[in-house]
């Protein structure tokens, strides 16, 4: 019996499950069966396209579309079948196996509502079909003996993004050390801290807090326009069960993956459950960077004295005042300045500014090795070396940020 007679053949069938070879995905099976009993069929990619257009699907409410390495070699039949479902306004849900990024990024754009990865975890399809169905997703349980708290969104925090304008610049150190200074400053306040790695790639934050990246990263991302701040939550990961982490996901996806829309609900949901929130961007600047800019309340400019950085800085500056965007917010931060004995070096930082007509807020002296290794161990550099000169003055902008909020909301 082929797989469209036993769509045909259903009483009412309400939900297909449409893949190359269903029969290589027990567990959907398994799972289609216990969510629809057998109100559900199957469909081959080939037979797919033709069958949600016609009568035959005209019940459907629900597609969940199945794909492995073998379908990489041509994604057309499963694009098509796709788009016909999202055409006709029947949910779909994308369930990968061992997929690559990339033909996963072009899948979610062509009209799937969610995904869940295969193997399938426990539950995994009953809440992606939940959310797609605007149903409220309860949160994970707590391990025994150990209640879970609501999310947090009575709170209206600043957004401080961290922007490299140069590979090896700093940025990334930067932005973990400072976020763990706010964090240590506010703790007895009863103020919360996040940093977001916004670099989808090769996002390094969570390397330099040695928290573990997972996959529920990649399916918030997924759904970054429709999520809320539980599934923000259930997201974080945490340094030390006092710094919240959204690290990078585990595989690099291209920095369009989530569209502004999406990086813009992010934001909102952060401000609403900290009062600071850091965020690493990523040197490219893409859709979503103008909304970071606009979100922000400082904008930190990391750099190096070189040539490199100084023609980066020169082609940024250009961007920002060729589309009229908030330019006054951007400090920057002159990483491994020069020692105040260096007088050649700090005539030629002052050059430097004069000649991209901008000010170096920050000077950030070179903390040598232990900053290298406190990023090789995961550990800030207050854990690991305080005296350190580096993190003396990245203390000392988190005192003065900490300080300004605290002077504004008197």
């Amino acid at each position: 019996m082929s797989a469209e007679t036993e769509l045909k053949n259903a009483d009412k069938v309400i939900a297909c499950a449409i893949a190359r070879d269903i029969e290589a995905f027990d567990l959907l099976i398994e799972d289609m069966e216990t969510e629809f009993d057998e109100n559900w069929g199957a469909l081959t990619f080939e037979a797919a396209e033709a069958a949600l257009n016609s009568d035959i699907g005209k019940d459907l409410k629900l597609v969940t579309v199945a794909v492995d390495k073998e379908d990489e070699q041509d994604l057309t039949p499963v694009a098509n079948a796709i788009r016909a479902a999202s055409d006709r306004g029947i949910k779909v849900i994308l369930v990968p196996n061992e997929l690559n990024t990339v033909a996963l990024h072009q899948l979610m754009r062509m009209g799937c509502d969610d995904f869940a990865p295969y193997p399938l975890p426990e539950g995994a399809l009953h809440d992606a079909i939940d959310r797609i169905s605007n149903v409220p997703v309860p949160p994970p349980a707590a391990p025994a003996g150990v209640a879970m708290p609501p999310a947090d969104t009575t709170r209206s925090g600043i957004v401080l993004p961290v922007y490299g304008l140069g590979g090896g610049v700093g940025a990334t150190t930067f932005a973990a050390n400072l976020a763990w200074e706010l964090q240590k400053i506010s703790e007895n306040e009863n103020k919360k801290v996040c940093i977001l790695d916004f670099d989808f790639q090769y996002g390094a934050v969570s390397t330099y807090l040695d928290v573990p990246r997972s996959e529920a990263v990649f399916e918030f991302l997924s759904d970054a326009a429709a999520t809320d701040a539980t599934g923000l939550q259930q997201a974080m990961t945490a340094y030390k069960d006092r710094l919240d982490v959204l690290s990078s996901p585990i595989d690099a996806l291209p920095l369009e993956f989530v569209e502004p829309d999406g990086i813009q609900n992010i934001l909102t949901l952060a401000k609403s459950s900290y009062d600071f929130v850091i965020v690493d961007v990523p040197q490219a600047l893409v859709s979503w960077s103008e909304v970071v800019l606009e979100e922000a309340q400082l904008y930190f400019g990391v750099l190096e004295l070189d040539m490199r950085c100084a023609q980066n800085a020169l082609r940024f500056v250009r961007t920002l005042k060729a589309e009229d965007l908030p330019f006054e917010k951007v400090q920057f931060a002159l990483n491994r300045a020069p020692k105040f004995t260096d007088m050649s070096g700090k005539q030629r930082v002052k050059r430097m500014a004069e000649s991209l007509e901008i000010e170096f807020r920050y000077h950030l002296p070179d903390g040598g090795k232990p900053v290298s290794n406190a990023g090789d161990e995961g550990i800030p550099l207050a854990e690991l070396a305080a005296k350190n000169p580096l993190r003396k003055e990245i203390f000392k902008i988190a005192k003065t940020i900490s300080e300004l909020v605290k002077d504004d909301a008197q």
